[in-house]
């Protein structure tokens, strides 16, 4: 029921134009949620829900950007920033960078989480990624280099 209730809640303010938690609270009921004012004041702060100047210079709730969602982002640009090329030979990948670019690059990939990776290690310029076996390996090159457009 919260998880629902949470998720119409996001829905409702991503939109209509929600300057408070009665009118949040009104529209709920609209919708066969029957919560009291704390109830919605604690989705608010769980869904960590910010007010913003709307167009029209009103306040209104707004749903915060997934803090998740921006650092994946951020980490996918540095990767493919720094990355020149990759190749494999057995079961290690290569990736060759931009001098001094390497351990940053390596951290961003580790923060991807492959399934297919058992470890990286990162010098200045170079990336050695350990997979399972050679044909890992061969997706996790291929993969880089479909983030990388080569």
């Amino acid at each position: 029921m919260k998880r629902s209730r949470q998720k119409l809640i996001t829905d409702l303010v991503e939109a209509y134009s929600i300057g408070t938690q009665e009118e949040l609270l009104a529209m709920l009921a609209e919708r066969g949620y029957d919560v009291t004012q704390a109830t919605v004041s604690r989705d608010v702060k769980e869904l960590r829900l910010t007010k913003t100047l709307d167009d029209k210079g009103d306040y209104r709730y707004t749903v915060e950007k997934n803090a998740t969602d921006d650092t994946v982002s951020k980490f996918n640009s540095i990767f493919s920033e720094s990355v020149i090329s990759t190749d494999y030979a057995g079961h290690m990948c290569v990736v060759r960078c931009y001098a001094g670019l390497a351990q940053a690059a390596c951290a961003a990939f580790d923060s991807m989480n492959f399934n297919q990776v058992l470890g990286t290690l990162a010098g200045d310029d170079t990336i050695f990624i350990l997979c399972k076996d050679e044909k890992d390996a061969s997706i996790i090159t291929t993969t880089i280099n479909k983030m990388l457009k080569f």
